[in-house]
């Protein structure tokens, strides 16, 4: 049995339901492209709403994170990972958890005891130090010297205000040098492998903290990470994670991976991550913006690391990686084997826009420095390159020094440096909100998204389905499936119809049920496989009726008025609609 069964098997023991792996695209999300923890899709349950699997939860979850995306290509660093993870919303709590996160470790795992270390929350002017996890891990067997106390690292809050606690890190001593008396946190040779939170405060606006009357748990330990500690390998790419796939490119290129490790762990990490953003029920396909740009980035890199290993890019070696890896984890993610041809699709078609960028690119260098003075490339051009053409600073330095050419690497640094904090800065602003925007207006264009979804059936076609949503509390977006631009005649209905519905004041119900009898009664949702086997249904009068955690109005003589402002193509076959809400 593998370490992911074998975790979902331990949990489920000791009473916990597991829920299915929410999709990476973020669904009514605004505040990131991706999910990228295991807790992420469950914060309103941890908020305090009612998750009808009941109180105990496991899962594991696809995360992807793109933040250390320029450092893949090392020992550790993955774009995509998977996250194990349990949950207790107001039921167990200290004791349970790090008795059964130290069980597993040492009895369904085999990790020595000795090899273990933790760090605690030391306590602030605040709040008091965490001694009754101090007491439990000593209970178990963790001597005091390796029990580190810090202020900074084991204190967990989501933003500034909110549900709140201290934490426990569990530390395992990967190298085969003697091990410490005393665990000292900043020794690199210890790896952490899993973080129990413990959410017993709330913090207010004026910094006051109080107890939490419902207390949760929400603990991770990543897959990549503990897979390469079982397995004693200093390089996470040498693991059974990625072997397969590694050897798989290493017969293709017909070299080694020894001289070869970086090109090939990005050709691994970005493919892998390229696969499961693919194969996402959303219908991300690459792009300029978004969560398509990302997908368009990996796909390129891994392209340009292909060919440093000669392998003919003309050739399916990409598709050859890529079925590799669905039927490697197909198993348990329906949708890669639902969508495994979108897949390879994404991946040819993205192959062929790019070998024709290139080449234009090819001939805009060979312009550019046939009109060089002094033989010097300044930031300026090196940075077009890099924009326009998708040359990484690498190829430009490379094809300028055959031809004596010298590039300003550190001006192109620089510029890049620039972009890269305009960028985060306008990714800030635009998905600002977030899992907090709960208020009153979040609220309000949640439950607009259901009649724009029952209106697009009525008026465009009934095999519409939505493909994605971002709200905040200034406007809706809505992807739907769709083949064509909305003519201004279909824009016009959809919004009457909308309205429509608002002045009949309908009332919005909420039922819990069986997911198949939910679906038999022909409620729609979006990503069937996230949804556990109980249900949460939300009916708008007779018009919608949609699977959803909420939130919604109560009436819908709560909206105001429905406006389109925008309507415009997403991505191939989907279609997207901004709209408002006005005050009447």
């Amino acid at each position: 049995m593998n370490i992911k069964d074998l975790y979902i098997e331990f949990f489920k023991k000791r009473g916990h339901k597991q829920i299915p792996s929410a999709p990476v695209i973020p669904e009514n999300d605004p505040s990131v492209l991706f999910n990228t923890a295991g807790m992420q899709p469950l914060i309103p349950y941890l908020m305090g709403a009612k998750h009808p699997y009941g109180t105990r939860l496991v899962d594991y979850q696809k995360c992807i994170r793109t933040n250390d995306l320029d450092s893949v290509g090392d020992t550790t660093h993955h774009t995509f990972f998977e996250m194990l993870g349990n949950w207790s919303l107001g039921d167990y709590f200290k004791k349970e958890s790090l008795a059964w996160s130290f069980e597993f470790l040492t009895k369904d795992l085999n990790i020595p005891v000795e090899k273990l270390a933790v760090t605690v929350f030391a306590g602030n002017d605040a709040i008091a130090e965490d001694t009754e996890s101090i007491e439990i891990w000593k209970s178990l067997g963790i001597p005091e010297e390796k029990i580190a106390r810090t202020k900074n690292d084991n204190f967990w809050i989501a933003g500034e205000t909110g549900p709140c606690g201290p934490d426990s890190e569990i530390f395992y001593f990967s190298s085969d040098d003697e091990i410490p008396k005393t665990f000292d946190p900043e020794d690199e040779r210890y790896v952490e492998i899993w973080n129990n939170v413990f959410m017993q405060y709330e913090k207010h606006q004026d910094g006051s903290f109080t107890d939490l009357p419902k207390k949760n748990v929400d603990t991770g330990m990543g897959l990549e990470r503990i897979a390469a500690v079982l397995e004693n390998v200093k390089d996470n790419y040498q693991s059974s994670v990625w072997k397969d796939i590694i050897a798989k490119i290493s017969e293709i290129a017909n070299l080694p991976y020894e001289g070869h490790e970086k090109s090939m762990r990005i050709i691994a990490d970005h493919l892998r991550t390229s696969v499961f953003i693919a194969a996402d029920n959303s219908g991300i396909k690459p792009s300029n913006t978004d969560q398509g740009y990302i997908l368009r980035r990996l796909i390129r890199r891994a392209i340009r690391h292909a060919k440093k290993l000669n392998i003919d890019i003309a050739s399916d070696w990409d598709k050859q990686i890529a079925q590799l890896i669905i039927d490697k984890y197909q198993k348990y993610y329906q949708e890669l084997k639902d969508n495994n041809q979108v897949v390879l699709d994404v991946l040819t078609n993205e192959k062929i826009r790019f070998n024709r960028t290139l080449e234009k690119g090819l001939r805009e260098f060979e312009k550019i420095t046939t009109k060089l003075e002094n033989n010097f490339l300044d930031k300026d051009l090196a940075f077009k390159l890099y924009d326009t053409y998708g040359f990484p600073i690498e190829l430009t330095e490379e094809l300028a020094s055959e031809k004596n050419i010298k590039v300003d690497i550190e001006g192109f640094k620089e510029k890049f440096k620039a972009h890269q904090e305009l960028s985060r800065a306008g990714a800030s602003a635009k998905f600002k909100g977030g899992l907090a925007g709960d208020g009153e207006m979040e609220t309000k264009y949640h439950t607009a998204t259901h009649l724009l979804n029952a209106a697009l059936k009525v008026v465009v076609d009934k095999n519409v389905h939505q493909k994605g949503s971002n709200i905040t509390s200034e406007r809706m977006r809505f992807d739907f499936s769709c083949d064509h631009k909305l003519s201004d005649e279909e824009k016009q209905k959809t919004e009457e119809l909308v309205n429509k519905w608002i002045k009949e004041a309908l009332p919005v119900t909420v039922q819990e049920m069986p997911k198949e009898e939910a679906l038999k009664t022909g409620a729609e949702c979006m990503f069937i496989e996230k949804y556990p086997d109980i249900v949460t249904v939300y009916s708008i009068g007779d018009v919608s009726k949609e699977l959803c955690g909420g939130p919604h109005v109560k009436n819908t003589s709560e909206l105001g008025t429905f406006k389109i402002k925008k309507e415009e193509a997403s991505s191939a076959g989907v279609r997207r609609i901004k709209a408002v809400l006005i005050d009447d």
